[in-house]
């Protein structure tokens, strides 16, 4: 039998976990090819760790070209094209043929969708905006500093949360809790509102008791930054000194121009195994939509890519082996919740269960924060 090839559109978490798994669980006369346009990769849950000056760059990122020397090839490459029908992507000007093919291409920041946003505001989802945000953190001797949630949904929904509680800590270090005024501004009625509301309760009481003021329900309409103001749709104005924001998340275009995807540009998957529509097309993570009996759509978050990721790999290698693909993604997820002081939260359940989610929020304390240092130690060792 000639053998198969497997190919992976995007290298961040959920393709990072299939290319491995799927190098190891099938014969290497089988290819598995990892595309992405970066060269390097950065563990996302650490950016929060940076832009406080708890991490440098180097210590969170790694080569994707490693991977090479497990057998996985990788291109670097911008995905221009995915052709479902023909079972062809085309990344810069290269064409490639699969048997195979798994979806993993993340969500885009598109801050250029709210007037002013892009000029003015810190962007702590991307690496470089974390360290910038550090820069402006460090100079800072007081003033008004507003977390801005521009629309939904977005990567890691607590991760605005744990901004806050973190920029809270540093500046209550550095003796300026009374002189830095922090806020947040969301257009959700509680955080993290899947989760349910007795987590989203949780969750504002945290950011409420380290004197973080907590205002929902608040649509940006634009950024004026020649007088430092936000305009929301309501007509309300609040000025900042600084201003962080986690910007509108977006589709990548090619997705939207696939056929895989409605106009929206999330591509629809069966909750339990991640097929799509066509014939050996999966799709995992951020670039998902997969929506829950409570009306809402399962958050969008790297433990989610991660999971999904292994039912996919574990499913085609047993397909490959002549076996039955009988692995499914059970709906579980989890989050650590940092809190400052080296102090975290965690959070985890079943998003799947029914009627409603059933999210348990556990005791806040140190060795969660420990925790999750020991997790980002073993992630970037482990799957390079």
């Amino acid at each position: 039998m000639a053998g198969k090839t497997i190919l992976i559109l995007g290298g961040g978490i959920g393709g990072q976990v299939a290319a491995n798994l799927l190098r190891k669980k099938i014969a290497r006369d089988h290819r598995v090819i990892l595309i992405d346009r970066k060269r390097e990769y950065v563990f996302s849950p650490s950016l929060l760790w940076l832009m406080v000056g708890q991490r440098k760059l180097e210590q969170i990122r790694r080569p994707l070209e490693s991977l090479a020397r497990k057998g996985i090839e990788v291109v670097q490459a911008d995905v221009t094209r995915i052709d479902p029908t023909g079972r062809t992507v085309v990344a810069d000007d290269r064409a490639f043929s699969y048997d195979d093919l798994i979806i993993s291409l993340g969500a885009d920041l598109a801050p250029e969708t709210i007037p002013g946003l892009r000029d003015t505001a810190h962007l702590f989802y991307e690496p470089s905006g974390a360290e910038r945000l550090w820069e402006a953190v460090r100079g800072i001797e007081g003033g008004r500093v507003v977390i801005l949630i521009a629309a939904t949904p977005f990567k890691c929904p607590a991760a605005p949360y744990e901004a806050a509680m973190l920029l809270a800590d540093y500046f209550r270090k550095r003796g300026l809790e009374k002189k830095c005024d922090i806020s947040i501004y969301t257009p959700e009625p509680l955080p993290m509102p899947v989760a349910g509301p007795v987590m989203g309760n949780a969750v504002k009481q945290m950011v409420e008791e380290r004197g973080i003021a907590f205002h929902p329900m608040m649509k940006i309409s634009s950024v004026e930054w020649s007088t430092r103001e936000l305009l929301f749709e309501n007509g309300q104005r609040t000025r900042y000194d600084l201003l962080v924001a986690v910007p509108p998340h977006r589709a990548p275009q090619v997705t939207k121009d696939s056929g895989l995807a409605g106009e929206s540009g999330w591509i629809p998957v069966d909750p339990r195994t991640l097929k799509t529509r066509y014939e050996g097309v999966y799709a995992i993570g951020d670039i998902t939509s997969i929506m829950l009996p409570v009306g809402k759509p399962l958050p969008k978050a790297g433990v989610f890519a991660h999971h999904q990721a292994e039912t996919v790999a574990k499913n085609i290698a047993a397909e490959i082996a002549g076996g039955n693909a009988s692995e499914a993604f059970d709906g579980h997820g989890y989050c650590f919740l940092e809190m400052g002081s080296g102090r975290a939260g965690f959070a985890g359940g079943n998003f799947y269960a029914l009627p409603a989610p059933q999210i348990k929020l556990r005791r806040p304390g140190y060795h969660w924060h420990w925790g999750k240092v020991l997790f980002e130690r073993w992630w970037l060792k482990h799957w390079f």
